[in-house]
């Protein structure tokens, strides 16, 4: 059987790297740039929400959002009706700035999609989709202390 996660997770890889050097000057590192990002595009989501769209558990998302307060790239707010759940809002700082990451978003995706065609662009999608809704089964499972049988 062909390794394809290998050559996902080198992609991944190589994309954090150069986003981690890239992004350096913006006071951002270790893929905080990811929460920068879904919390200007999801203004008011909750920790939770983030740790799931960005797939890690919630100690590492509560870890990089508390440092994304510090710095002053996000701001959490009760959430009316619930005080238990807060809010993750961006700041002026993160606003600024998502243009830019959203522009280094586009053209890595548009690197990578170099010579493809239309059709060949949507046979990928479609392909990474199954792989990662078929991913998504077992990291459901492993995240309620479950161990896959293997």
């Amino acid at each position: 059987m062909k390794e394809i996660l290998r050559d996902i997770g080198a992609i991944a890889r190589a994309l954090d790297s150069i986003s981690n050097i890239e992004f350096k000057e913006l006071d951002l590192t270790k893929g905080q740039y990811l929460y920068v990002t879904r919390i200007c595009e999801n203004p008011g989501i909750i920790q939770e929400k983030v740790a799931e769209l960005l797939k890690v558990d919630r100690t590492t998302a509560s870890r990089a959002i508390q440092k994304l307060e510090i710095k002053g790239f996000i701001e959490k707010r009760n959430e009316v009706g619930n005080k238990k759940n807060k809010q993750l809002f961006p700041t002026d700082k993160s606003l600024k700035i998502y243009p830019f990451l959203k522009r280094e978003g586009e053209y890595s995706n548009a690197r990578a999609l170099d010579g493809f065609s239309p059709e060949e662009i949507d046979n990928v999608h479609n392909l990474l989709i199954r792989i990662r809704q078929n991913i998504e089964i077992d990291w459901e499972y492993v995240k309620k202390g479950h161990k896959r049988n293997y």
